[in-house]
């Protein structure tokens, strides 16, 4: 019988990884597209969900046997690897016992993966490499003798007992031992130490399960090897204040520094009050009555293209004219729609940035002396202002209206009145003012990131302190400019002989351990 087709229904065991959600297997992945129903693991599993329908069913452990002996596919989600301590033999027998087929997915094993993101390599010229789960009975004797890395799991209550065990059993006391929590994830957080010195160097760690103790003489070569916590924004927890279309990339980037993204909108993009000015517009565009269009955002570009597809128009509609942007993002909008821009600044990517190299108008050269401007109902008047003085008619036209969100829950408000974010970013003036209105002001420990001059200006007229300013006006330089900021930091604390912290650990009160 095919496991892709069953039909008598299925439960697969998928081994979810490390924590790391990225680190899911092809097939995993696969059968979660097509499942009916899944039974998550643990509550971060929550993650993988977005490789499922939208119509899938969560359920609880006890309830899924019965959903696949109905003819469902189940995937029943399992930390790690299914096979490696864990209790999912006893789970295959209520299957086999239901008449129930079931299919075993291997997960990456922390044993492993965890190792590698803390740049301790888990076999490297050592004899030996065990695993062990410190919930069984252990002998720990044997464990001592061996000289090559051993690998403990669900050891972190007992550490002390269990360093204190191998010395006694002829492990030295010198021997270099990490302890790591949350690992694969931004929450990972090691400790290197010795057996010796394991009881005083934990005392203040504040570990909790999942954690991984790893003893060996491969842990000293972390110091070489650790890519992943020294990232530049490793940890950082990041406040990024967007409209929700807009956060999606800006996140990701983040992610690849290591932070924390949060998005919290700040402004809605909607429709004009009255759509009649955009009909006018578009009619125009296509009549040529335009020389040019001029676009100051890729959400003006979201809104023609919109309008676009309302007429049944296409990026063809286009043809004769010159289309200028603002700036690269507002550049890839259009790209994206077919459209490639005839103008776009070399220099500042800003209203003035455009208008220093918009042409004049040259009755001999140009047929037509009018632009559009489909923008933003809050726009300034600099772009309309540089252009009358060129020589040209411009018609500003409202495509869209930015309405400020509503509050964010008030978790996320304490988060940001009281340091709880490592660094905010700030994409315009408008991001300012809302998130100040809806949430109030970021603590002065927060790192504050603005996308240009005119962000850097209102948010001082709001009373913060501008930290970081991109080098161009765009959100992944801002995203850049912030990582550089965080290592910048993190070298001169370690220049210093000091442990590199995140921002929010300099609050008062804020709880201090040791990275």
């Amino acid at each position: 019988m095919s496991s892709d087709s069953p039909t008598s229904g299925l439960v697969a065991f998928v081994g979810a990884g490390p924590g790391d959600p990225n680190l899911l297997t092809l097939r995993a992945a696969e059968l979660l597209g097509k499942a009916d129903a899944v039974v998550l693991g643990t509550e971060a599993h929550a993650t993988l969900l977005r490789h499922c329908r939208d119509d899938v069913e969560t359920l609880a452990e006890g309830e899924y046997v019965r959903r696949a002996a109905d003819g469902g596919l189940v995937v029943r989600l399992c930390e790690g690897d299914p096979m490696l301590f864990s209790s999912v033999g006893e789970e295959v027998a209520a299957c086999t016992a239901a008449e129930v087929d079931f299919e075993i997915v291997p997960g990456v094993p922390p044993a492993t993966a965890v190792l590698t993101y803390a740049g301790i390599p888990a076999a490297a010229d050592v004899p030996e490499f065990r695993v062990v789960d410190a919930a069984q009975e252990q002998d720990w004797a044997a464990h001592a003798a061996s000289r090559g890395t051993l690998v403990i799991y669900n050891g972190i209550s007992d550490a002390v007992a269990i360093g204190k065990a191998l010395m006694a059993s002829g492990r030295p006391d010198g021997t270099p031992v990490a302890v790591s929590s949350g690992g694969t994830t931004t929450e990972q957080y090691t400790v290197v130490s010795s057996l010796g010195r394991l009881q005083a160097d934990l005392k203040h760690a504040g570990f909790t399960e999942p954690a991984l103790i790893v003893v060996g003489e491969a842990v000293a070569q972390r110091d070489k090897l650790s890519w992943f916590e020294t990232k530049p924004l490793f940890g950082w927890r990041v406040l990024v204040p967007r409209t929700k279309e807009q956060s999606q990339a800006l996140s990701d980037q983040l992610v690849s520094y290591g932070a924390v993204p949060e998005e919290v909108p700040t402004i809605s993009v909607e429709p004009p009050r009255t759509p009649q000015q955009m009909d006018r517009a578009i009619k125009g565009l296509v009549t040529g009555r335009y020389e040019w269009v001029a676009f100051t955002s890729a959400n003006a570009v979201k809104a023609v293209r919109e309008k676009f597809e309302e007429y049944g128009l296409d990026a063809r509609a286009f043809a004769g004219l010159k289309v200028a942007a603002v700036g690269d993002a507002t550049a890839q909008a259009l790209i994206d729609f077919g459209v490639k821009p005839d103008l776009l600044p070399t220099g500042e990517q800003s209203s003035e940035g455009l208008v220093a190299e918009w042409p004049p108008y040259d009755s001999m050269l140009d047929p037509i002396n009018r632009v559009l401007l489909p923008r933003a109902d809050i726009s300034t008047d600099t772009l309309v202002a540089g252009l009358t003085e060129l020589g040209w008619e411009c018609d500003d036209v409202t495509a869209y209206r930015t309405v400020r969100a509503a509050p964010p829950p008030a978790p996320i408000r304490e988060a940001i009145k009281g340091g709880g974010f490592d660094a905010v970013l700030f994409t315009s003036s408008s991001t300012v003012r809302n998130l100040v209105g809806i949430a109030g002001k970021p603590h002065n420990v927060t790192v504050i990131a603005v996308i240009g001059p005119q962000t850097a200006k209102t948010a001082e007229e709001f009373g913060l302190r501008v930290d970081v300013m991109a080098d161009t006006p765009s959100a992944s330089a801002l995203a850049a400019a912030l990582a550089a900021f965080g290592a910048k930091q993190r070298q001169a604390a370690l220049a210093a002989g000091d442990t590199p912290r995140r921002p929010s650990q300099n609050r008062r009160g804020a709880r201090r351990r040791a990275k």
